[in-house]
């Protein structure tokens, strides 16, 4: 007889997070991976290794997260919104929440749990998410888990825009020109993401009670959790870390009520309709070149806009040198009297 499983499916901006239950809600596989916007693949792959370990099962399946939307409707499997796989889970394994903060991969969410369920979420912005934490560990010459590393040794915090990625490099390279240290740096854009996410969604509403803490950044990143603890004043009884908090709104989604069930082959159907899912047609733009003869036109036109060089170790006399100090990169270029390029390099400046 084959036994019954249930799969949950998390599809966020960046990840894809997968849960397989038994009959008495114990985790049987579980994984958090980035898809790097192949989510496909990435949905294929966690399939097949599921497949592969428990190859005699059937399979109820849940989707939920803002890529498994039309994903859902277009496979007919059953979908279940993210504040309601959340309150599942919460119902069934953390017992009193007040409010919970979640932080994705492009969205952030507050989600009070009153009378009412309340959702206040940034989906329209990466600006004070985990993207936006990889792009200033970049500008920092480093991995998100160095910025937290990074962040621990931080004594100062000074005011960083976390809006918009732009915005904030344009607050931190003057910064980082000045001396700043890029250990108070990091420590600072902890504090911009937690001032963004309060002020952004709280909006002035209190965020007070039990507060749990979802999601991979705020599950990794243990300064971007202590930056929250600190600036709401949360007493230690307050905190609500659950395990795979990380996983916790896909462990939800598993929870909710299904009673249809897959077998092997039939699963393995809904992965070669997968392959022609496509969210939304787009339009393409004009060819640049028509064939090969428009592109050698091309290419001839282009030719005359080549830049005189010259060799700078064998000139001698007046060099005239520009610098391009930008937000990630240094750019120089030296000139002789006649306008010949004598040197250029291109460099990120790495935080420095």
């Amino acid at each position: 007889m084959e036994k019954k499983l249930r799969i949950g499916i998390d599809v966020g901006s960046t990840t894809v997070k997968m849960i397989v239950l038994d009959n008495k809600d114990n985790i049987l596989y579980k994984e958090y991976r980035r898809h790097y916007s192949d989510t496909k693949k990435t949905i294929k792959d966690l399939f097949n290794e599921v497949l592969e370990q428990f190859p005699k099962n059937k399979f109820s399946i849940t989707m939920t997260g803002s890529g498994a939307i039309a994903l859902a409707k277009y496979l007919d499997v059953n979908f279940v919104q993210e504040v309601i796989a959340c309150k599942n889970a919460i119902k069934k394994y953390s017992g009193n929440v007040d409010v919970a903060i979640e932080l994705g991969g492009e969205d952030a969410k507050i989600i009070y749990f009153d009378q009412t369920i309340e959702q206040r979420m940034n989906g329209s912005c990466a600006g004070g998410t985990g993207a936006f934490l990889d792009q200033m560990a970049v500008l920092l010459n480093t991995t998100t888990e160095g910025l937290n590393d990074l962040a621990k040794d931080g004594k100062t915090i000074y005011p960083i825009a976390s809006r918009c990625g732009v915005f904030a490099k344009t607050d931190i390279q003057p910064l980082l020109n000045e001396g700043c240290s890029r250990e108070d740096v990091a420590l600072s854009i902890m504090q911009a993401v937690v001032n963004q996410t309060i002020s952004g969604l709280a909006c002035g509403k209190p965020i007070k009670g039990n507060v749990m803490f979802l999601g991979g950044p705020l599950n990794y990143l243990n300064m971007l959790r202590e930056r929250f603890i600190k600036t709401l004043d949360l007493k230690e009884n307050e905190i609500i870390i659950p395990e795979d908090a990380r996983l916790f709104v896909c462990l939800g989604s598993c929870l909710e009520k299904n009673d249809k069930y897959y077998n092997v082959s039939e699963i393995k159907e809904l992965l070669k309709r997968l392959s022609y899912f496509r969210e939304s047609e787009s339009s393409s733009l004009k060819v640049l070149f028509k064939d090969k003869k428009d592109y050698e036109k091309f290419l001839k036109r282009q030719e005359k806009y080549k830049v005189k060089k010259g060799a700078i170790s064998s000139y001698s006399g007046d060099v005239f040198v520009g610098i391009d100090a930008g937000s990630t990169t240094a750019k120089v270029v030296a000139i002789d009297i006649n306008g010949n390029l004598l040197y250029e390099n291109y460099k990120s400046n790495k935080g420095t």
